[in-house]
């Protein structure tokens, strides 16, 4: 079995709910994914962040994005790469500023001219990936991709798009076996 097959498996069989779940925006939907689950599981989350290296380009310097739907992935993509001989600092962006201590929304480390991934664990519309796209180009540093590990709705491309940057996610909602959020 790949890392691919191993994760995907592990999504299905323990982060896919179905039932009756209100989303973020208020939606109600026939089936919900917790994608923590699986990134938290010690059996895959290697194989999970193997996945995410592959598809972050070569030259990105930080990873991370709006806590709490990226700080996994962030993380141990960040661990993983380390050990592999890539630099790769992980980073969080708090949902609002911080008032004491250094203050500001970033927790981490994200330096002008950065090269960064913004990632999220599962996204409907995107709209907490841009939000994350916003502060990173606040502290001066450049989104090269935003990199989900769950896109249930199948609309982030189309919204991050126009804001200029690529979308990519390691798994759709049709990959798990669903149908993308509002489809159906």
């Amino acid at each position: 079995m790949t890392a691919r097959e191993r994760v995907r498996a592990h999504l299905v069989s323990h982060a896919l709910r179905h039932g009756d779940f209100v989303l973020k925006s208020g939606v109600h939907s026939s089936w919900f994914i917790d994608a923590k689950v699986t990134i938290g599981d010690p059996e895959v989350m290697v194989d999970l962040a193997t996945l995410v290296l592959e598809r972050v380009p070569g030259d990105a310097t930080a990873i991370g994005g709006l806590t709490m739907g990226a700080d996994g992935v962030s993380f141990i993509t960040a661990a993983v790469a380390a050990t592999r001989g890539r630099a790769l600092r992980p980073f969080s962006v708090r949902k609002e500023t911080k008032d004491h201590g250094a203050g500001g929304r970033v927790a981490g480390v994200v330096l002008a001219g950065d090269r960064v991934v913004v990632t999220e664990d599962t996204v409907t519309r995107g709209t907490s990936l841009l939000e994350a796209v916003r502060v990173v180009r606040e502290v001066g540093a450049e989104v090269v991709l935003a990199l989900a590990v769950v896109d249930r709705g199948g609309r982030a491309a189309a919204l991050t798009g126009a804001q200029g940057v690529a979308f990519d996610a390691l798994f759709t909602a049709p990959d798990l076996g669903v149908d993308y959020e509002g489809a159906g």
